[in-house]
């Protein structure tokens, strides 16, 4: 058995046009520890394991887009479904972290 990582819905280009939108957000879904070791610069950081991201959702705003990254794209693929599943049309899963390095 292995592991695959989750497919991004959008490209490193895409976050990067969107870290200058002011109608997007990028949000990091990793943890604390992780996050330690470099992080997209304005980016949000929001951890999903620790449950920050479940607890603040409500203070997003649905208008706008939302670029979702962690580790390897499974934490923010699980974190885009919920936002969808609160209401939320434009959420996208960037993927895994090491795609969007020096961003």
């Amino acid at each position: 058995m292995f592991f695959m990582k989750p497919k991004a819905e959008c490209s490193p280009a895409d976050v990067q046009q969107a870290l200058s939108d002011p109608d997007c957000v990028v949000i990091d879904c990793r943890t604390p520890g992780e996050v330690a070791g470099g992080t997209v610069s304005g980016a949000l950081v929001r951890d999903w394991m620790g449950g920050e991201f479940q607890a603040k959702a409500g203070e997003l705003d649905t208008s706008k887009t939302y670029y979702l990254y962690c580790r390897s794209g499974n934490r923010s693929g699980q974190a885009a479904a919920f936002l969808k599943s609160q209401g939320f049309q434009k959420v996208y899963n960037a993927g895994a972290y090491d795609g969007l390095t020096g961003l």
